[in-house]
């Protein structure tokens, strides 16, 4: 038993590493573009940021 909460303590702290990393990542506004699907569905990919922004501020 000793032997299984070892492994799932091990895969908690993973998990949470993962999902930090992971938040870290959405947040950063480099990226949002490649990690929306609004983006496809507005078809803005090829815009530069601003004409994008102003797109979705209308």
């Amino acid at each position: 038993m000793k032997r299984f909460e070892r492994i799932l303590i091990k895969l908690i702290v993973i998990q949470f590493i993962v999902l930090l990393c992971s938040q870290l990542l959405i947040q950063q506004s480099a990226i949002k573009p490649y990690l929306s699907k609004v983006v496809q569905y507005e078809g803005v990919n090829k815009q530069t940021i601003t004409e994008w922004l102003e797109t979705f501020n209308q």
